[in-house]
């Protein structure tokens, strides 16, 4: 009986490590959901060289798949609309993929990636390193530079949605303006 208890008390540890760790992902994507069905204007906030065509083009979020699993936002640069970045829950976080379409429909040779949550995050900020799968597309595509990198999301609530891609030395941030949504909502 002895042995029960201490398994049971053991168990219970175990379930609450789990549970406040998930919390913050959980508040976070519940502040993510709150942004369904908007569309947000977005503007570079930080990059480089390489991301000059981002700094003059118009950019647009357009929250438009919600479930209790899933969020989906389209990321629209100028005319090209074949960016959509999914979060996932997932049993210890939340997961981050990128899908890339091309412009006769099918998917990209360099789409899915991403990676899962490795720290509980906070209410506001999530990161996502890169995981397996997004390293050997990577190295296989010919972009090993890619196999360090860590996004991120942010959330201000009523304020900003930021986009984040963090690598050493690189950083490129997009932000979203929730204060002010799109007349009309998701286009």
């Amino acid at each position: 009986m002895k042995k029960f208890g201490i398994l049971m008390a053991l168990s219970a540890n175990a379930f609450a490590s789990t549970q406040v760790a998930a919390e913050p992902a959980d508040r976070f994507f519940a502040e993510m959901s709150k942004l369904c069905g908007k569309s947000f204007h977005g503007k570079l906030v930080a990059g480089d060289d390489s991301d000059a065509s981002f700094a003059t083009a118009k950019m647009q979020a357009h929250v438009r798949t919600c479930t209790d699993r899933e969020i989906q936002i389209s990321f629209d640069v100028g005319e090209d609309r074949s960016r959509t970045w999914i979060i996932t829950r997932t049993d210890s976080g939340l997961r981050l993929k990128h899908r890339h379409m091309l412009k006769d429909g099918t998917e990209d040779p360099v789409s899915q990636y991403g990676g899962d949550t490795a720290q509980p995050g906070t209410t506001t900020r999530q990161e996502f390193p890169v995981d397996a799968f997004s390293k050997a597309m990577f190295t296989k595509e010919g972009r090993t530079v890619s196999n360090t990198n860590i996004w991120a999301f942010e959330v201000a609530p009523g304020q900003t949605l930021t986009y984040e891609l963090a690598r050493p030395n690189r950083l490129f941030r997009v932000a979203f303006d929730v204060a002010n949504p799109i007349t009309g909502g998701v286009e």
